[in-house]
């Protein structure tokens, strides 16, 4: 089983977190399309190689900032949402 870094828990277990969305993804103005509101919600990049992604830590639900290679898992860091915990 793979471990996370939660930025305010520690090492975890990966079955603990969520993930939440792309990191850096702008959300539509209020009176937007159909399409461009479906297309947000649904299209991802899916990039292979390094990323940054959103993530929520189940157990103490915090969102962080997780970098990782999304080829191989290797979790290069994670930083917390909202300053140091």
């Amino acid at each position: 089983m793979q471990r996370f870094d939660c930025p305010f828990c520690g090492p975890r277990p990966e079955t603990e977190f969520h993930f939440a969305a792309e990191a850096g993804k702008t959300r539509p103005v209020r009176d937007c399309s159909d399409a461009d509101w479906a297309a947000y919600l649904h299209m991802v990049r899916n990039a292979k190689g390094a990323v940054c992604e959103i993530w929520v830590h189940r157990p103490c639900r915090e969102m962080f900032v997780m970098e990782r290679d999304s080829a191989t898992m290797e979790v290069q860091g994670s930083t917390a949402l909202r300053g140091a915990p």
